[in-house]
């Protein structure tokens, strides 16, 4: 960071002016000029090692500009999300509070105080608290905590008993918990299901500060950012509005190149053939729809992914049968080492048929991921019947698939141990699709970035001809390029699809129909994702009413709002008595304070050490003692309703 002189205004602005950054010899910005304003929302997209992450690390101030100057104002506090979680035994919501720095230190201060009995610097600290809202600090935590997936019996597990995807979850919390001025948020929904990102989403829109977001998810940025910053060719280019607004003005910028757009018309009268093939038919009837709808679209935004290194495609499967798989009164499980048998689903019935795209919905942990490895054929049921059929060709997409790949092989050895009959030259055409080309499809798989193992995995599935499609959480690490193609190639896919996914813009662009995985069932979900979100908004609700201990009568929504609102008048009824007291001890507390004040103004007077006053000093030295002790009572019985109350 270079010193430049500003004018006073800028003082409240992130400022980047002739700004060059490099990673080792890799040039990723030159000749950037840029603002950020107070309270703006930022969404930072481009391809993976455009140099997302690395801007992070110059506002950070663990990356220096190599040429140029950028600017923040120096008494802004920063939040960020900690890639690594150390190995602890506090708990869980001890950890998160960690993240409110000026809660700790205050509460420092306080002990510190206590231990000296400065009744005086007690007060002061105990408004400062009050004023950060200290009080309400453990609830806070609480509710980030849940709203990130955590149990209220998870609430004070120790951080090292967790794994390390819900560690990540911590450290977003902890950084939430941060009173900042700047959030920098860098990829936040990778770790999170769909339940966990339409909470963020909605903490997000709330937030007060200047919000830093780097996200490869389209609805996510659409539903936030009120800017974009899209980092390509060395250059950093900010546009006014959401993700799809930028996306239309890049549109109209890319339309020039013609022969691309002549790319675009073709994929348009494809997916247009299908329509007019089966609009007509009962049987396709969703998924002709359900192209429509993609049309609909590809007008607005598919411009802006002319220029795309991703062009990949399905094959049509050689076989499709009907059924594929079939389920019939399943029980799944496991059984505990002391022989404790857990079900995780219970009389599921499902018949997966030609054409079928079924988008799998569900909080964390109820079973989502179980059903597809079930599947897949990774778990054995412990009661019911699968039967599949004898021409049944699965693909399967899971993110631990990355880490089964050869590390020292590179791509082209990757597939020639799928297909040691095939050519290289079109097992290179096949990588060039998922952007292996050149040097890269010759390059050992161990370095290579999540991002870059995902699209190799994908590569592989697309390669093998499936006819049905198992896709766990497929977009992890891809950016918005690899996504889009993804979308397209999945809506020509023939066979049969079952999908899980945070990404709400692949899901609706790619199911046709959605089934909820809740309460140890499989069934049908009658609704679209905004019914979806105002399911899980109601078990969320009701969730809370439950360890609220709030009786089920009065968590019925069918009572009026009149009811309603004799309700809460009768708990602010309830609570006034406890207000009244508070109110008389800050009282009590005031006037202590100022008597107290007064005898320590009277002993440092030099007169009362003197011999004839004594007696004098005596009786202000007991008086001292009488109103700290009872200003040290006060001081805590106000502490215990004040807890009471909250």
């Amino acid at each position: 960071m270079t010193a430049t002189n500003y004018l006073v205004e800028d003082f409240y602005m992130l400022k980047f002016s002739d700004l060059a950054l490099r990673r080792g010899a890799l040039l990723l910005l030159q000749d950037v000029n840029a603002t950020i304003h107070p309270k703006q929302k930022v969404g930072i997209t481009g391809a993976n090692g455009c140099g997302k992450s690395s801007l992070f690390a110059l506002i950070n101030n663990t990356l220096h500009a190599d040429s140029g100057d950028f600017y923040m104002p120096k008494n802004w506090v920063i939040a960020h999300v900690a890639q690594e979680s150390p190995s602890t035994e506090r708990s869980a919501i001890d950890y998160v509070m960690d993240g409110d720095e000026q809660l700790r230190i205050i509460e420092k201060k306080l002990d510190q105080a206590n231990e000296s009995h400065q009744g005086e610097l007690l007060g002061k600290l105990y408004a400062q608290l009050e004023e950060i809202g200290g009080y309400t600090a453990n609830s806070r935590a609480a509710q980030l905590l849940s709203g990130l997936g955590f149990s209220q019996a998870q609430l004070n597990n120790p951080v090292n008993s967790f794994s390390g995807g819900w560690r990540m979850r911590l450290n977003l919390a902890k950084a939430l918990m941060c009173r900042s001025d700047l959030l920098l948020l860098d990829e936040p929904t990778n770790h999170l299901d769909l339940d966990a990102v339409l909470w963020l989403e909605e903490w997000l829109k709330k937030y007060q500060g200047t919000l830093l977001l780097i996200s490869h998810d389209r609805d996510f940025l659409d539903s936030v950012m009120t800017h974009i910053i899209h980092m390509e060719h060395q250059t950093m280019t900010i546009y006014s509005g959401n993700y799809s607004q930028f996306e239309k003005i890049r549109a109209e910028q890319l339309a020039q190149q013609q022969v691309l757009y002549e790319r675009q018309q073709r994929e348009i009268k494809h997916i247009q053939s299908f329509v007019d093939r089966f609009k007509a038919k009962a049987t396709k009837a969703k998924q002709a729809q359900s192209r429509v709808k993609t049309l609909e679209k590809m007008e607005l935004i598919s411009q802006a992914h002319v220029d795309s290194p991703f062009h990949f495609e399905f094959h049509a499967p050689e076989k499709i049968p009907n059924p594929l798989i079939s389920l019939e009164d399943i029980k799944l499980g496991y059984t505990s080492s002391a022989g404790e048998e857990t079900t995780i689903l219970d009389h599921v019935h499902i018949n997966l048929q030609p054409g079928s795209r079924i988008g799998l919905l569900g909080h964390n942990g109820a079973g989502k991921s179980t059903f597809i490895k079930l599947l897949a054929g990774e778990l054995i049921p412990q009661a019911g019947k699968v039967e599949c059929s004898s021409e049944l060709k699965v693909g399967y997409f899971a993110q631990h698939q990355l880490e089964q790949l050869h590390p020292e092989d590179t791509p082209l050895e990757h597939f020639h141990r799928l297909d040691k009959r095939a050519s290289e030259q079109a097992l290179r055409n096949h990588l060039g699709g998922f952007g292996f080309s050149g040097d890269k499809v010759e390059s050992k798989i161990a370095p290579f970035s999540g991002g870059e193992k995902a699209r190799l995995v994908f590569a592989t599935l697309v390669y093998q001809k499936p006819n049905l499609l198992l896709l766990d959480e497929p977009t992890n690490h891809l950016d918005l390029d690899m996504r889009h193609a993804i979308s397209l190639a999945l809506q020509e896919f023939e066979g049969a699809m079952v999908i899980v996914s945070h990404d709400r813009h692949l899901l609706r662009s790619v199911s046709d129909e959605f089934y909820l995985v809740a309460d140890k069932k499989v069934a049908a979900f009658k609704g679209d994702l905004e019914d979806y979100r105002l399911w899980v908004s109601e078990q969320k609700r009701q969730e809370n009413q439950t360890s609220q201990n709030i009786p089920a009568e009065d968590a019925s929504s069918g009572k009026s709002k009149k009811e309603q609102k004799r309700d809460e008048a009768e708990k602010r009824k309830q609570l006034q008595p406890l207000r009244n007291k508070l109110k008389k001890l800050e009282k009590d507390m005031e006037k202590l304070s100022s008597e107290k004040e007064k005898l320590e103004t009277l002993l440092t007077d030099p007169k009362i050490y003197e011999d004839s006053e004594k007696q004098n000093l005596k009786d202000l030295l007991q008086q001292q003692s009488q109103v700290t002790k009872s200003l040290d009572l006060v001081e805590e019985e106000w502490m215990q309703l004040s807890e009471e109350l909250e």
